[in-house]
């Protein structure tokens, strides 16, 4: 069957969101998360958290792993509502959604989404760290400790809280994939503590996949460019929204859904032989790997 290919989307229109990480049912337009394509069973019986995966990026990883066989727990802040379509979503294709509200820049939180998904699950196949926050600002000077310190909390150390949980219970054959960004690689002035953030979850996939490939746990990371999730008005004022995406070569922000295959590539047999690497989809941004 031929794949459903995303054309022409419609375009980005002027908004702003006062909170993160930003709800997706106030976005205009929606972001496409799913197709009419089928699901191929790649990921049967399989079970996965996603952090942030209420939403964006994470909402359509869990609604293509549904697809693909697999149950999802879903970590997220506090978009209840959000939550809960992607919840109707995943249980449309037979498969189970736990929801967990949770902070996962606080240790302890991590560490319970790891215990809920064992009692409901039994097990854990797949850990998507993907969870993050950003928040523009000019210069140097306009970013605060407090700031830096809580942009590194949810983007980077919450990567490791819930990778230290996760790991005794995954076996031969389990994976990790974390959810970087081109900013990583190619920086972004206003951004700073972001981009940052992601450069170390470059580092800390390949050094993790390091300590885990001889117990046959890959760990990889996907470092899409600009995707149109509510991360993007609860981030920018409307103006930068309007424009969001449309310096790259293929002139657009990509939808969520045309990043969520490569997680799917990534977690089945079909990656089996990749460890300590990043996929980049980004719609032909040229980066230095």
């Amino acid at each position: 069957m031929e794949t459903t290919m995303i054309k022409n989307p419609e375009p980005v229109k002027p908004q702003h969101q006062d909170r993160q990480p930003g709800i997706e049912q106030e976005m205009t337009p929606r972001p496409i998360y799913d197709t009419d394509d089928p699901g191929y069973g790649r990921l049967n019986g399989k079970v996965a958290i996603i952090t942030g995966g209420d939403s964006g990026i994470g909402r359509a990883v869990a609604i293509q792993f549904a697809k693909e066989g697999a149950d999802v727990t879903i970590a997220y802040l506090d978009e209840h509502e959000d939550a809960k379509e992607t919840a109707d979503a995943i249980r449309k294709y037979g498969k189970e959604a736990l929801l967990i509200p949770a902070d996962v820049s606080q240790e302890v939180n991590c560490q319970n989404i790891v215990e809920q998904t064992l009692k409901k699950f039994k097990h854990i196949d797949i850990l998507i760290n993907n969870a993050a926050v950003q928040y523009e600002q000019h210069d140097i000077q306009s970013i605060t400790a407090q700031q830096w310190e809580y942009t590194f909390k949810v983007n980077i150390f919450a990567y490791f809280y819930m990778a230290k949980y996760t790991v005794p219970h995954l076996r031969e054959g389990c994976s990790i994939i974390n959810t970087a960004s081109v900013t990583a690689y190619k920086g972004n002035q206003t951004l700073m503590d972001y981009s940052a953030t992601k450069g170390a979850i470059v580092a800390f996939t390949r050094s993790l996949s390091q300590s885990l490939a001889e117990k046959g746990i890959r760990v990889n990371a996907v470092a899409p460019g600009p995707v149109w999730t509510p991360l993007i008005p609860a981030s920018f004022q409307e103006d930068k929204v309007e424009k969001f995406g449309k310096d790259i070569p293929l002139g657009r922000p990509a939808q969520p859904v045309e990043i969520a295959s490569s997680y799917i590539f990534l977690a089945s047999k079909e990656g089996s032989f990749f460890t300590g690497q990043v996929l980049h989809p980004n719609g032909g941004s040229v980066i230095n790997t």
